[in-house]
């Protein structure tokens, strides 16, 4: 039995929104604001910035009927940040600032939503930790619409941000199909290094109305096999439905659409973007079809309208499971995501996965779910993503539009 650890916890939020990030902040505020071992709950202005800046929301003065709202709210409610943390080693003075922070608040629990680089800075953090002697349990709680998160079977975001590629794939191949004209439309999906996005508009395709050929990272890119591709397909059908996810790249590796490293984030990743016109207009100067290039950009990462509940739930899960183990003397871990299979009936469990096993890793589809030509995803694709997307959520409304959490937001002191 792990010794009892009174103090205050800070949860933050870190990287791109999702559609279920809040359940996850809601899994750990009720369940840190109900553990008698947390004095205090702060939730982080903009994440590990907020830290910093000590900008930190009391989240012991919500209402809450408010905070339960979280869970069908989008996007990241506290804000986000893109910024890394320097190495300890290399310069510590961002340490320095948080474990004053630590101390003034008496924080002894820190939980940090992110994706891999979120695991970076909660790795980072629990080491300088450790060495300064200050006992604070740190623990990772996963997040991330891309799915390439090490550790975890899915993340929680995917699920919702699959459904609504799937939905909004199929309604784009219902509205190119009405016309007795030929057309070539090219729709780009989130996805930088990974091709699990992407790859959910496989869905569609399996339900009757989707891509006709669909390009992931995980394949070498080739142009000429691309157009070849697009002409089968037209002599067939006089359309040709195209998905691409942003991140395709060709053999060097060099991105098939890219902004330039002016545009890198924080991390130093490369903006990406304009993929699906740069592909139409290649095709129109081939063979002088109409096309069209569609770009889902920001409305597949926090379509809460679509959101799947399974989603939802795991989103809350991980949450809850992290302050539950932090409680019991874990620290150092994220909360991994479990797929079991009882039966045929998809069920879901946690594990705690090591931080230095996490941080920095990137998951990709197997190649094995990809077909032999690298155009289209395969039946285990398929499979592994449709319970994910299950469940609709009643979602509160107002006037018929939805009533998301609205929070005081009083800053701690």
């Amino acid at each position: 039995m792990a010794n009892v650890l009174k103090g205050a916890c800070i949860f933050g939020q870190s990287g791109g929104p999702t559609a279920v990030i809040n359940a996850s902040a809601y899994g750990v505020f009720r369940t840190a604001l109900d553990r008698p071992e947390i004095t205090r709950v702060l939730g982080a202005k903009n994440g590990i910035t907020g830290v910093l800046h000590d900008r930190m929301y009391d989240m012991g003065e919500e209402d809450a009927q408010e905070l339960n709202r979280l869970l069908y709210t989008p996007a990241a409610e506290l804000g986000s940040c893109r910024y890394k943390l320097a190495d300890p080693e290399t310069d510590d003075s961002d340490y320095r600032r948080l474990l004053e922070i630590f101390r003034k608040y008496d924080v002894r629990y820190f939980f940090y939503n992110g994706g891999n680089d979120s695991m970076d800075t909660c790795a980072k953090i629990s080491r300088y930790m450790q060495k300064a002697g200050y006992e604070c349990r740190v623990m990772g709680v996963p997040k991330t619409i891309d799915n390439d998160l090490w550790g975890c079977d899915h993340c929680p975001g995917y699920g919702s941000a699959a459904k609504y590629i799937t939905v909004s794939c199929m309604e784009v191949a219902k509205d190119t199909s009405v016309y007795d004209t030929g057309m070539v439309t090219v729709i780009e999906i989130m996805g930088r290094h990974a091709g699990w996005l992407a790859g959910a508009a496989g869905l569609a395709t399996k339900f009757g109305s989707g891509p006709d050929l669909i390009y992931l990272p995980e394949v070498d890119f080739d142009m000429e096999r691309f157009l070849a591709d697009v002409d089968r397909v037209y002599a067939e059908k006089k359309k040709v439905f195209v998905a691409v996810s942003e991140g395709i790249r060709y053999a060097d590796g060099t991105f098939v659409s890219a902004r330039g490293p002016s545009l890198a984030d924080g991390f130093g990743h490369v903006q990406l973007g304009g993929l699906a016109t740069t592909l139409a207009h290649t095709v129109k100067a081939h063979n002088g079809a109409k096309v069209r290039g569609i770009e889902l950009s920001l409305l597949q990462r926090a379509a809460a309208h679509l959101a799947s509940q399974t989603d939802i739930d795991e989103a809350f899960l991980v949450g809850k499971t992290a302050v539950e183990c932090a409680v019991a003397g874990e620290t150092d871990k994220m909360v991994g995501l479990v797929r079991e299979t009882n039966g045929g009936a998809y069920r879901c469990t946690t594990e705690l996965v090591p931080l230095s096993n996490v941080a920095n890793q990137e998951r990709k589809v197997p190649r094995s779910w990809i077909n032999e030509a690298g155009n289209q995803v395969t039946d285990a694709f398929i499979d592994y993503v449709l319970p994910l997307i299950q469940g609709e959520p009643k979602l509160p409304l107002e006037c018929s539009l939805p009533r998301y959490a609205r929070l005081k937001k009083v800053f701690a002191k």
